[in-house]
């Protein structure tokens, strides 16, 4: 696979402190989370974790891809959500993967378009982007 060169805009920094049951912050401090392993994989789930702040991310990225391509396409459209769902499980090869749902909520147009214009931003989402051909990601129109 190429890696494409691009004009980078902005970089985010943040640091963790051990691992899955520390903390993680960012460089500006607006970012400081306890992270702890979820009750489901043996941990307290006393903080967030990994796949919860992946699921927040693609969720507002793939919002913001939404109304990019809303706008190119002259799609009035208001109140959408999009909702990510992130697992993480054993891989066949024995080490550990990630699989991601993107469920999308448009209510004022036709589910075609609607389904139209979340085929679009996943092809206009970084997050996307990144993980296509990497992991699963299923998109659905709710």
């Amino acid at each position: 696979m190429t890696i494409q060169r691009m004009d980078v805009a902005y970089t985010a920094v943040a640091t963790a402190e051990n691992g899955r049951d520390g903390r993680v912050s960012s460089d500006d401090g607006r970012l400081d989370v306890v992270v702890n392993p979820p009750k489901a994989m043996g941990g307290s789930g006393a903080g967030t974790n990994p796949e919860q702040l992946f699921a927040a991310g693609y969720s507002a990225c793939f919002q913001g891809a939404l109304g990019v391509v809303a706008r190119q396409e002259k799609a009035g459209i208001s109140g959408p959500t999009v909702t990510a769902s992130v697992s993480i499980g054993r891989t066949r090869a024995g080490g550990f993967g990630l699989e991601a749902a993107i469920s999308v909520s448009i209510p004022d147009v036709d589910r075609a378009t609607a389904q139209a214009l979340v085929e679009k931003a996943h092809q206009v989402c970084p997050y996307s982007n990144a993980t296509r051909g990497n992991i699963q990601v299923e998109l659905s129109v709710a």
